[in-house]
């Protein structure tokens, strides 16, 4: 499937890096894919995925967070919200240059920025969670003992996939002061949770509480045997499977087709 590099200003003024994933013709709707912590648009699970849901007629965003990535910025200067912000901002200029999001998929951490971000991108008319927490701060679980460093010390080196961040007590304040159950209540769209019963990072009680907290329509499938990261391409391909054919039912039926691709800008 075709696939185009772009780029666009993200919400602390630096510029985002994405790509977009498309199919031969015009897609029949337009998503935004957000990805796992300190992870980037090009992870196995975000190109497979993405991939998958183009050759199925979609048209994916998917793009790097501030600070990761191929996007400007430094890390340790953003948070939770940064990350929402960022969503959002990905969602206007896609909006903008080529057509509205019907649809926001998030991975992890990513998962819950989209359900975050939701309600402030009204045009996106169904959302999905993959492996995702329902509390943002379950992230914090990854930090260790520097936990108490950041706390006490102000910020600390963590070791995250085998790649050294800077964490400051700023993350740690904002995504402990997330909203994210009420935010959850108050989405009124349609939501589909996926997850994997195995997920040693992110434990799938969360897809329950998520489930729990939402209401319908809502739907849950469980992406038995697949890892946290997804790094099999059949648990992504299944994964994005099941997202065309879910998301397809929300898809506005008559609508215009969304707009062909231009130049990058």
């Amino acid at each position: 499937m075709p696939s185009q590099r772009v780029e666009f200003p993200g919400s602390l003024g630096h510029a985002l890096a994405g790509r977009l994933d498309t199919p031969d013709h015009a897609p029949r709707a337009w998503v935004v894919f957000a990805h796992c912590f300190t992870c980037s648009k090009d992870t196995k699970a975000a190109a497979y995925i993405a991939q998958a849901l183009a050759a199925g007629g979609y048209g994916v965003l998917r793009f790097d967070f501030t600070g990761l990535g191929g996007s400007g910025g430094d890390f340790a200067n953003t948070n939770f919200s940064s990350n929402v912000d960022d969503l959002v901002a990905a969602a206007a200029w896609l909006r903008d240059h080529h057509g509205a999001p019907t649809l926001l998929i998030g991975h992890s951490l990513g998962g819950a920025a989209v359900l975050a971000a939701a309600g402030r991108v009204g045009d996106a008319g169904a959302v999905v969670t993959l492996g995702a927490p329902f509390d943002p701060a379950h992230v914090t679980h990854q930090f260790g003992a520097a936990l108490q460093v950041i706390e006490s010390a102000g910020q600390a080196q963590v070791s995250l996939g085998g790649r050294a961040f800077t964490i400051r007590r700023s993350f740690v304040d904002d995504v402990n002061g997330q909203a994210q159950q009420q935010r959850i209540r108050a989405l009124r769209r349609p939501l589909l949770v996926l997850h994997s019963p195995s997920d040693t990072v992110v434990e799938v009680d969360n897809a329950r509480r998520i489930f729990e907290a939402a209401l319908h329509p809502k739907s849950f499938v469980a992406l038995d045997g697949a890892d946290h990261l997804l790094t099999r391409a059949a648990d992504a391909r299944f994964a994005a499977g099941i997202i065309a054919s879910w998301a397809a039912r929300y898809l506005p039926q008559d609508s215009a087709p969304a707009r062909p691709l231009t130049g990058a800008s």
